[in-house]
């Protein structure tokens, strides 16, 4: 069984860049696939890296057509395992009204508004 590690350089540009090693005594061929919202998607190669034993450079071209506001997550994924390697996540748009942090807020200042309309009926009713 090989052990197989994909692990991010960058994202640079709209390209996701990454470095796949695999530690085997076996002959292995990397059969990556990028993934986004359960469809897979074109624009994902892996060029071997003769220098070292066991290694490639992975390019992914991220289609502008998947990017739309909110959170974007892709999966890179071992086809013939269907293993997760990587994931990364794309934030675009208005965020903030989605952010968990701005939830929070609304979320206080909601229950400041209940708190004080409770006690001003507990005011009037007693």
């Amino acid at each position: 069984m090989s052990k197989v590690v994909l692990t991010k350089t960058r994202i640079q540009a709209g390209t996701y860049e990454a470095v796949l090693t695999a530690e085997t005594e076996e002959s292995y061929t990397p059969n990556l696939v990028a993934i986004h919202l359960e469809r897979e998607l074109d624009g994902l190669s892996v060029t071997e890296d003769t220098s070292l034993g066991n290694t490639w450079h992975v390019r992914f071209d991220i289609p502008r057509d998947v990017l739309t506001d909110g959170v974007q997550t892709f999966l890179i994924n071992e086809k013939s395992t269907d293993d997760t390697l990587d994931s990364f996540t794309i934030v675009t748009g208005e965020v903030l009204s989605d952010d968990i942090r701005a939830e929070m807020d609304l979320l206080r200042a909601e229950l400041d508004m209940l708190k004080k309309a409770f006690r001003r009926h507990c005011v009037e009713t007693s």
